[in-house]
């Protein structure tokens, strides 16, 4: 049960009721109920959200979601991105090898930034000059920074999610 309350569509504020329809089509999901506590908030973290990991293959961003809550133990944000990543192809194989840490069903390319989330996750203070040549192998650096800040940003919602007591507004899958 949430910690605080969800501010629905029929208690919110104009502006807030505008976004909810105009990006959730008046579905907003708990998250959204939350942060609408804070209006301005709500609008930055949306555009935030909406404008990391647009450099990456879409599978890649789910992967990196997955593994990062999964690490975390965020069950909000690993439902919702276990039902996300079903549209770009994961299967229940990806999911438990991610769950587990076990890349090798990834390309090269994907292990090398499934590790690096999973080190920035960990141990931030221990990424090297080594993790950044490895990822420059594969990636870009505009995409370097894409990877590094949906890191971030999957370890902000986890933390935002989770302790806050989010009902999850789908079905759980089993992983």
């Amino acid at each position: 049960m949430a910690r605080v309350s969800y501010v629905e569509p029929d208690q919110a504020t104009p502006e807030v009721k505008e976004i909810y329809q105009n990006i959730f089509r008046g579905r907003p999901g708990n998250a959204q109920k939350v942060l609408a506590h804070r209006p301005e908030m709500l609008k930055n973290f949306l555009g935030f959200y909406g404008s990391v990991g647009k450099s990456l293959d879409r599978k890649l961003y789910e992967a990196i979601y997955i593994r990062v809550s999964a690490i975390n133990q965020c069950r909000y944000c690993l439902q919702h991105h276990v039902a996300a990543s079903k549209r770009v192809g994961l299967t229940a194989e990806d999911w438990r090898a991610l769950k587990s840490g076990g890349y090798g069903r990834f390309s090269e390319k994907e292990q090398a930034a499934l590790s690096y989330a999973e080190k920035l996750t960990r141990s931030p203070h221990e990424v090297t000059d080594a993790d950044f040549a490895t990822l420059k192998t594969y990636f870009t650096e505009p995409e370097i920074v894409d990877l590094h800040l949906l890191t971030g940003l999957v370890n902000l919602t986890n933390r935002f999610t989770d302790p806050l007591g989010l009902d999850l507004e789908i079905p759980v899958q089993e992983i």
